[in-house]
C-alpha cells in the first residue's frame, strides 16, 4: 500500500505512467533522495570554478544533492523525460536525416543557429505545467500529498536524478542519454512524500566513443563527464552578461543561442525521438533565419517575436552581442573566400549603420565584427595582408 494513502502501489504505479503518457512525457522514473554520492564531484566542479559566473550553483552549494534539504520530507523524486526534437526536422519522406541538416546549416556562414530545443515554445513553462497536471491526477486518485515541481528551476541535480531512475545514463558530454532516444530531452522532476518504489539505473553505453570530446568547439568538455562551462558556447551564449571571450568568439561559428554540437555527434541521436507536442514545433521566423533577417528586429521585436520562448530571458542586447559575433564570423568567411553566401557588403553596412547607437558591450563586438573583413567603424574593407585580426 501507499504509506497514508490506502492504493496499492502496484496499481498505482501503471496509472501514474499511462497519465504521464497522456500528457506528453515519453518516460518517467522514481529516484530514491540518496545522492551522497554525487557530493565529491559537485564540490570538485565548483572548486575548479566551472560554473563561470552562475553564482546561483555555488549559492546553493549542496543543496543540489539533498533533495531533503530542499523540499523537507521529500522521500522519493519522480523523474520524467519529454523529447523536443522538433516533429518538422526530418524533411519529408526521410528519417534519421536531423543530424545531417543541423552540420549543413552550421556551414552556412551567413544562416543564424539557434540550439533546437529553443525553437518552440519555452520548456519551463510546458513541463512544469504538464508535471503540476499529472501530480493533480496522482492526488486525485490518492489523496493529498506533499510534491512539489521543477524544471530546470531550482537546485536539482536533474541529471544524476534522471540516470538513477532509469531514463538513460550520463553521457560523456555530461547529459543524459537514453538508447531509445539519443539525448534530445527535457527532464523534470516531482519531489514526493509517498515512498513509491524506485526504478533500477541502467547500464552506460558510451564504451569508447569520444566523439562529443573531439568535437567541442571550444573544447568545454574537458574529460569524459566533465564540462567547463566558461568554455561552452551555450554558457557564453546564454548565460554569461558580459563580452564574449575574443578567444572563443571565432569557433561559435554562427551559433547564437546555445550549441548542439555534442549531441549532433553522439551517435546515440540517430535514434532521438520526435516531439508529440506543438509546443516545440519550430516558430517560422526561427526556421531558417539568416544573421541579417534577426539584426534587423528592433527591441520590440525582439520582444514581440520571443514571447514564450525560452530566447527572451537572455534581452534584446545580449541578442545583438551574439548576432554580432556570428556576423564577424560571417565576414571572416567571406573575406578568406570561404563562404559561397556573398551578403559580406550587407552585412558590413548593417554594422556599421548600427554602431554609434549601440550599447558599449554590443558595439565592441561590433567593432571586432568589422575586423574580421578587414573594416572597421570609420573604413572600408583592406586587403588580406592589412588585417589585423
Amino acid at each position: 500500500m501507499v504509506a497514508g494513502h490506502g492504493l496499492d502501489e502496484s496499481l498505482l504505479w501503471p496509472r501514474v505512467q499511462a497519465w504521464a503518457g497522456e500528457l506528453g512525457f515519453s518516460q518517467i522514473g522514481v529516484s530514491d533522495v540518496d545522492l551522497s554520492r554525487a557530493e565529491p564531484g559537485l564540490q570538485a566542479w565548483l572548486a575548479e570554478g566551472f560554473h563561470g559566473s552562475m553564482d546561483y550553483m555555488q549559492r546553493h552549494g549542496l543543496k543540489r544533492a539533498r533533495p531533503a534539504e530542499l523540499v523537507p520530507g521529500t522521500l522519493r523524486v519522480l523523474t520524467a523525460r519529454m523529447d523536443y526534437r522538433p516533429a518538422g526536422s526530418d524533411p519529408p519522406g526521410s528519417s534519421g536525416e536531423w543530424q545531417a541538416i543541423e552540420w549543413q546549416r552550421l556551414r552556412e556562414t551567413d544562416r543564424a543557429t539557434v540550439s533546437m530545443y529553443a525553437r518552440g515554445r519555452d520548456y519551463h513553462k510546458v513541463l512544469r505545467n504538464r508535471l503540476q497536471a499529472l501530480a493533480d491526477r496522482i492526488a486525485a486518485a490518492v489523496g493529498p500529498f506533499g510534491h512539489r515541481v521543477f524544471t530546470d528551476s531550482a537546485p536539482v541535480l536533474e541529471v544524476e536524478l534522471a540516470t538513477r531512475s532509469a531514463l538513460g545514463w550520463r553521457g560523456k558530454h555530461t547529459l543524459a542519454l537514453s538508447r531509445d532516444a539519443g539525448s534530445m530531452f527535457f527532464l523534470g522532476e516531482i519531489y514526493l512524500d509517498m515512498p513509491l518504489p524506485v526504478t533500477e539505473p541502467v547500464a552506460a553505453h558510451c564504451g569508447s566513443c569520444t566523439a562529443c570530446i573531439d568535437l567541442c568547439p571550444t573544447q568545454a568538455i574537458v574529460a569524459p563527464y566533465r564540462l567547463d562551462a566558461r568554455r561552452c558556447i551555450s554558457y557564453l551564449t546564454i548565460e554569461h552578461a558580459g563580452p564574449i571571450p575574443v578567444e572563443f568568439r571565432e569557433a561559435i561559428g554562427n551559433r547564437i543561442y546555445g550549441c548542439d554540437d555534442c549531441q549532433l555527434a553522439c551517435p546515440w541521436n540517430k535514434y532521438a525521438q520526435r516531439s508529440t507536442l506543438s509546443d516545440f514545433d519550430v516558430r517560422p521566423l526561427l526556421a531558417d533565419p539568416t544573421l541579417l533577417d534577426l539584426w534587423r528586429w528592433s527591441e520590440a521585436d525582439f520582444l514581440r517575436h520571443t514571447e514564450g520562448s525560452a530566447i527572451r530571458r537572455i534581452g534584446h542586447e545580449r541578442w545583438r552581442r551574439n548576432l554580432a559575433v556570428a556576423m564577424g564570423n560571417a565576414l571572416r568567411a567571406e573575406f578568406d573566400s570561404l563562404s559561397p553566401a556573398g551578403r559580406g557588403g550587407e552585412i558590413r553596412a548593417a554594422l556599421m549603420a548600427a554602431r554609434d547607437s549601440a550599447s558599449d558591450l554590443v558595439r565592441e563586438h561590433i567593432d571586432w565584427a568589422l575586423r574580421q573583413a578587414g573594416a572597421d567603424a570609420t573604413s572600408g574593407p583592406r586587403s588580406p595582408a592589412t588585417v589585423a585580426r
